[in-house]
């Protein structure tokens, strides 16, 4: 299994103590988490990207192109770029800019986006939020692929002739969708052939296992090989200590302030996704997607996770609440102490030698 850290750069007040850290703190340690993920050998560091609400992911190139400046090994990757919101031009542009910087070492994720607000923002409408995901992606794939593209669509301008530049590294660098709780996005992937990252996020396992098996019932049906439909699953945060008791312990004000705070956020709204299903950090254990526990802990529960989703990568994030100190321990000791039982069970040939569709200048080590 392939592992890789996500930082949607939430900028919120610790829910006990309302402690919060400047913009400027809180930007630098995206960059510097990047470079301890490199050194402790994850696969893939990807950025979120928000346009509303308590985040600093508003701009994930810039924030990427500063991680591939630091970094020289790992993969960059988003979490999702919002191509819901976006002019593709400018994310072909962007994002070839980024892959040029970091020598080919970026594969992206797109999707509409886990927030009503920003479609206001950007003058569109949210029930139209597909429509623009599925067209945009369209117009991407083709002006990551060509040169000279002609388009007349709905939503984008016409364009005629038109090449972006810079050009990808070494050829269009790979799209993921991701997937949290509709359909319309695993449609999209399995039509076009292209890898999805389930969020598992916020919601009982049997909700992405849906759309995980779904995903896979059409690839198959739009004749693509099975080989090709890799599959991402995130998680629900993660905290590690000696004993489960003890993770649990030091771990509840933080998971049980924020569950509080998002269930008070979305409070009327019953859409699956926008609130967590787990008050209490023991149903988020027991129940849910949290990986909280000791490293053998949480090591079994991705392998259960595993034989429910057969997935390929595990994404992981820690609360940027945590004193700094202690959000590298934890990474450190996943790294040390987790991966390796994981991947005493679990192989995969995303990344590796055999994939090749993988990012042109990054070969996970084997």
């Amino acid at each position: 299994m392939r592992f890789q850290v996500l930082d949607i750069v939430p900028h919120a007040p610790h829910p006990v103590t309302g402690e919060i850290v400047d913009t400027h703190e809180r930007l630098r340690r995206v960059v510097d988490t990047a470079v301890l993920a490199e050194r402790l050998g994850f696969d893939s560091y990807a950025v979120g990207e928000r346009h509303a609400g308590e985040f600093v992911s508003s701009s994930p190139t810039v924030l990427l192109g500063a991680i591939a400046q630091a970094t020289s090994r790992i993969l960059l990757s988003t979490g999702v770029t919002v191509l819901s919101l976006l002019d593709p031009v400018r994310v072909a542009e962007d994002y070839a800019t980024v892959d040029q910087l970091s020598g080919g070492r970026l594969e992206i994720v797109i999707g509409k986006g886990n927030e009503d607000r920003h479609f206001p923002m950007f003058g569109l409408e949210l029930g139209r939020q597909y429509e623009y995901l599925t067209e945009n992606h369209e117009l991407l794939r083709r002006l990551l692929r060509e040169s000279g593209v002609d388009w007349a669509g709905t939503h984008h301008a016409d364009l005629s002739g038109v090449t972006t530049f810079p050009r990808p590294f070494a050829g269009p660098f790979r799209v993921w969708h991701g997937s949290a709780t509709s359909t319309a996005a695993v449609d999209l992937a399995a039509r076009w052939g292209d890898p999805i990252f389930s969020a598992n996020a916020l919601q009982p396992r049997e909700n992405y296992k849906v759309l995980i098996d779904r995903y896979r019932d059409k690839l198959a049906e739009h004749g693509h090989d099975p080989a090709r439909g890799y599959v991402g699953s995130g998680s629900d945060g993660l905290f590690l200590a000696d004993t489960d008791a003890e993770a649990i312990d030091e771990y509840r004000p933080v998971y049980e302030g924020f569950a509080a705070k998002m269930r008070a956020a979305h409070a009327g709204d019953d859409r699956p996704g926008k609130a967590t299903s787990f008050a209490t950090v023991e149903e988020a254990v027991a129940h849910g997607p949290a990986l909280v526990g000791s490293p053998e802990r949480v090591a079994a529960k991705i392998l259960d996770y595993h034989a429910a989703y057969g997935h390929d990568v595990q994404s992981v994030s820690v609360n940027p609440v945590l004193p700094y100190a202690r959000q590298h321990e934890v990474l450190t000791r996943f790294a040390t102490e987790v991966i390796p039982l994981v991947r005493r069970e679990v192989s995969t040939t995303l990344w590796g030698p055999s994939d090749a569709g993988r990012a042109a200048g990054f070969t996970a080590a084997a």
